[in-house]
Order: structure tokens, then C-alpha cells, then sequence
């Protein structure tokens, strides 16, 4: 809803200058300044502070668990040499694009996020149709996200079972009910406890720290260790490509996966007191110690991974689970260290529906998808968009149940989230290097990249791409149906699809979220 939709007292006094002091629900002067130049109206409260989401967003990412969790990826291709320095590669590349984000975010602290960043410093002749696909990518990408980690979460527990009771067979459709369990887990997290959300974030993100350190030291003194030489030099073409370099290229997304989301804590930013100078300190620092955590967590599971056809052939279907009963050679204490996992994979999944349920409430208050007055709602004494929420939480449960038939098909529809969300970073980004390089005016922000602004946004979109290419890949040169990456067909098929909606509906009711901005007087 645009600010001349429905005029909230006080906001044009806080635009300036007037009412410095921090309310509650809107936030302080500054919050209430963005809200009113980007033409918004303040709906949620502003419950967040810098420690709550620097932990809303640590544990959305989860680095060090979602390493263990896609490890496979990388030790196929490429081996341990190469997921290691892949990784270390993908870290440095996202603390690029994440600073180049974070600039955009202290700009423009909104919900909207890319999509309306597009909006605002595209060619203005452009923005319009850039904007709206880019906001649909968004939605899409981060609704996949929620049926993703809720699938890992609920295929985790099923090999927690297979792990205690070897005589267990796990069907696809035990895997789909426990997917749909963590959803509702999630939504009534996210609904009756959302208050509480902020407060439930620091208490998880001790435990994402403190087992952290728990699991590197009981694998460094129980496991055998391999020699430093093999594991840190010996790369491998476990998928047939007859390069150890395109090998190594392919597997990066074992690397990309844990490091993917930074952008969440923006689309909480009306929820955030001081959103533009602490949203760049909260996506940086994230990326940093999430980005430190999961490295060492990568060397230290290559040095004890002991067998990897062993490993990769673990009946629980998780090779870190097998990594930990091999180094503990009890069931109980693997079971205690899988727990860990899987609950914090339960927690990203539950800030994922917070993430993706105010993207769509974004997206549809710019009037942007069908029945937005709907999606837009935000009921009286609840404080969040109930209707996005439940319609995340309906997304995830009809996306899980094509597990059943094809776990290889949910799989394909799930990496959409990763080139969704990649190709918005790029174009975002992208208009960040077309401004400043034809020397167009910046908004002002609390945090600037300066004279480096040019090059750090340009290697950014050099690595962006670069990925964006390889997460289309398959894992090996000849895939048989079941082993085909049909993440390429799916994006062009979401991209025609949203394409077809603009020209034929979205055309006529989305003109995209400049459209409300409004130029203050100083």
C-alpha cells in the first residue's frame, strides 16, 4: 500500500526532521524518513533490532550445517581439494556481492528488496518491466527456498530414523508428511509467536555457535585424519568430464548453496529499528562469520571423511550423518550430533517463511500479483502479512508432495531458488554499475562504497555470473532423465510465464514501486 493510500500521522513531520524520538512500531526519525520517501506506510512493527537479525539472517544461511548437508556436490566434483577452495572462492565472491547489496539496502531499507532497488536506479525507461520480472523471481526463488529446507529438514529426520533403526525403509511419502510438518512448524513460529520472533533468533543463534564447536572438536579428536597434502592438493573428476578444472567448476555449488540469502534480513527491514544503518552491518557481518564457520567446518569434514564411497553411499542418505557415527563409532552420540543439524535446518526453514511470506507481501502491495489486496493484508493485532504466510506455508506442502512421485523433480523445482535469487543479485547490482558508471546521482545512504563502489560492484557481477551459468549444470556430461539438472527449463518456463501475466494483466496495474517515491524538500 502506497503512503497516498493511507496517510499514517507523523511520518511527514519525521521526513523533516520533526518527532526524532523512536515509537514502538515505526521505528526512529530515520526509519520513518525511508518509509516516507519510498511512499510506504508502516504495517508491522519494528521488533528487530542489530543482534536479533545478525541471527535471523546466521541462521536463514546456516553455512556450516548446509556444507555438511551438500558436500556431496563438491566431493564428487572436484573432490576434497575442491570443495575446499571452491568454497573459500564462493565466500570472498558473496562478501562482494553482499557488501555491493548491503550499500543498496542502507539506500533503500525496504521490504521490496531487489525488485524495488531495480525499481528505483534502473534506466527509468526500463525499470518498470526489469523490476516487475525481477519481483517475481524473488517471490518465486524465496517460496521454493521454504519447500527446499523444509524437504532437507524432514529427509534429515527420516535418516535420524534410518540411523537408529537400520530396519526402517524410508518411503518418498514419510519424507513429504514430515516436509509438510516442519512447514506447519514454521507458520505457527512465524503467526502466534511472532512477537517473540527477535527473541527466538538470539537464543538459536547461540546454539548455531555453540555447535558449531561442539561437532569441529568431537570430529578432531575422535576421527582419523587424512593426510594435509591429499586433502588441501588432490582434486577429483568424479563425474566423467574429463577436466579436473570443469569438474572443480561444476561442483561450486556446494559452495554457492551455504552462502546464498544474505538478502533476507533486507526483506525484514520494515521490521527493523535503524533499518538503513544496521542492515549493511548485519548482512556483512553475517557473511563473514557464516562464511569462517563453514570453511573450517569444510576442511575439518575433508580431513574426516575416512572412506567416500562409503560415505556417499550412507543408507541415511546424509554422508555427514555416516561421517559422524564413523568417528564416534556410537549410534547415540552420532544421533546427538545429527540433531543439531537437523534443528537448525528446522530454524532456517522457519526465517525462510518469514523471508519469502514479506517478499510476497512486497510484491503484491505494488499491486504486482493476482489478488493483492489479499496477499497485502495485514490483519489488526497480528502484526504480519497472514495471508503470505499461509500461502508460503500452502506453496511448501503442494511442492513436497511431488516428492512423492519424483524426488528428482522436486529437486529441479527447489534450484530454481538458487538462479532466481542469483539472476536479482546480478540485475540489481547490475544497475548499481550502470549509474555510477554513467556518473547518475546515488541516494544518500548511511553506508557507502565510495571511489571502490565501481570495482567492487563490477567483480561482483563477474562472479554472479559465472555461477549463474554453472548452477545449470548437470552433474556429470552424459545424465541419464533422473540425473538431468532441469533447472533450465523450469526458469524459462517461470520467466515466460510472468512475462505473459505482465504483458496481459501486470502492465495495467504495476507501475513499480518508484512510482510512490517521493522527492523531499530539503
Amino acid at each position: 500500500m502506497s503512503i497516498d493510500d493511507k496517510e499514517s500521522p507523523g511520518v511527514h513531520d519525521a521526513a523533516i526532521g520533526h518527532n526524532d524520538g523512536v515509537d514502538e512500531k515505526r521505528g526512529n526519525a530515520a526509519d520513518r524518513a525511508d518509509m516516507y520517501r519510498m511512499g510506504k506506510v508502516q504495517e508491522m512493527r519494528r521488533n528487530f533490532r542489530f543482534l536479533s537479525i545478525f541471527g535471523f539472517s546466521m541462521i536463514l544461511m546456516a553455512s556450516w550445517e548446509f556444507s555438511l548437508s551438500v558436500s556431496t556436490i563438491g566431493l564428487v566434483n572436484g573432490g576434497t581439494a575442491g570443495l575446499i577452495w571452491m568454497f573459500f572462492i564462493c565466500w570472498i565472491g558473496f562478501l562482494l556481492v553482499n557488501t555491493s547489496m548491503a550499500e543498496m539496502a542502507s539506500m533503500a531499507p525496504t521490504t521490496g528488496g531487489q525488485y524495488h532497488w531495480v525499481s528505483e536506479f534502473a534506466p527509468p525507461q526500463h525499470q518498470k518491466f526489469i523490476s516487475y520480472l525481477m519481483g517475481w523471481m524473488c517471490v518465486l526463488g524465496w517460496q521454493t527456498s521454504c519447500a527446499s529446507s523444509a524437504f532437507i529438514a524432514g529427509t534429515q529426520i527420516q535418516g535420524l530414523v534410518v540411523l537408529n533403526y537400520p530396519d526402517y525403509v524410508p518411503e518418498a511419502w514419510h519424507g513429504t508428511l514430515l516436509s509438510v510438518a516442519v512447514a506447519a512448524f514454521s507458520v505457527l513460529f512465524n503467526t502466534v509467536l511472532a512477537r517473540k520472533l527477535p527473541l527466538i533468533e538470539g537464543l538459536v543463534l547461540i546454539i548455531h555457535i555453540f555447535a558449531f564447536f561442539g561437532i569441529l572438536v568431537t570430529l578432531w579428536v575422535l576421527s582419523p585424519r587424512a593426510d594435509a597434502t591429499a586433502v588441501f592438493t588432490q582434486f577429483s573428476d568424479g563425474g566423467g568430464w574429463g577436466s579436473l578444472g570443469g569438474s572443480t567448476l561444476v561442483g561450486v555449488l556446494a559452495g554457492v548453496l551455504p552462502l546464498l540469502g544474505a538478502d533476507a534480513a533486507v526483506h525484514m527491514s520494515e521490521e527493523l529499528r535503524d533499518a538503513s544503518r544496521t542492515l549493511p552491518r548485519s548482512m556483512i557481518m553475517t557473511t563473514v562469520f557464516n562464511g569462517a564457520f563453514g570453511w573450517i567446518m569444510v576442511i575439518t569434514y575433508c580431513f574426516c571423511i575416512g572412506d567416500l564411497g562409503e560415505v556417499i553411499a550412507s543408507p541415511t542418505g546424509y554422508p555427514f550423518m555416516q561421517v559422524f557415527y564413523n568417528s564416534t563409532q556410537s549410534t547415540r552420540s552420532a544421533t546427538a550430533m545429527s540433531v543439531f543439524i537437523v534443528a537448525m535446518t528446522v530454524f532456517s526453514n522457519l526465517t525462510m517463511v518469514a523471508t519469502s511470506s514479506r517478499q510476497l507481501f512486497a510484491f503484491a502491495r505494488d499491486h504486482a500479483v493476482p489478488f493483492s489486496p489479499w496477499f497485502s493484508k495485514v490483519p489488526a493485532g497480528w502484526d504480519v502479512p497472514l495471508n503470505a504466510i499461509l500461502t508460503t506455508f500452502l506453496v511448501s506442502s503442494l511442492l513436497s508432495l511431488i516428492n512423492i512421485g519424483s524426488a528428482v523433480a522436486l529437486n529441479s523445482i527447489t534450484s530454481l531458488a538458487t538462479t532466481s535469487l542469483l539472476s536479482s543479485y546480478i540485475v540489481s547490482i547490475g544497475c548499481m554499475v550502470w549509474r555510477r558508471w554513467t556518473k547518475s546521482p546515488l541516494l544518500p545512504s548511511k553506508f557507502s562504497l565510495g571511489e571502490w563502489g565501481l570495482a567492487i560492484n563490477i567483480a561482483s557481477e563477474a562472479f554472479l555470473v559465472v555461477i549463474f551459468v554453472l548452477a545449470f549444470m548437470p552433474g556429470n556430461p552424459n545424465p541419464t532423465p533422473a540425473e538431468m539438472n532441469w533447472n533450465i527449463l523450469i526458469y524459462g518456463s517461470v520467466t515466460v510465464l510472468s512475462l505473459g501475466y505482465y504483458f496481459f494483466r501486470g502492465t495495467h496495474r504495476y507501475e513499480g514501486p518508484v512510482a510512490y517515491v517521493r522527492t523531499l524538500q530539503q
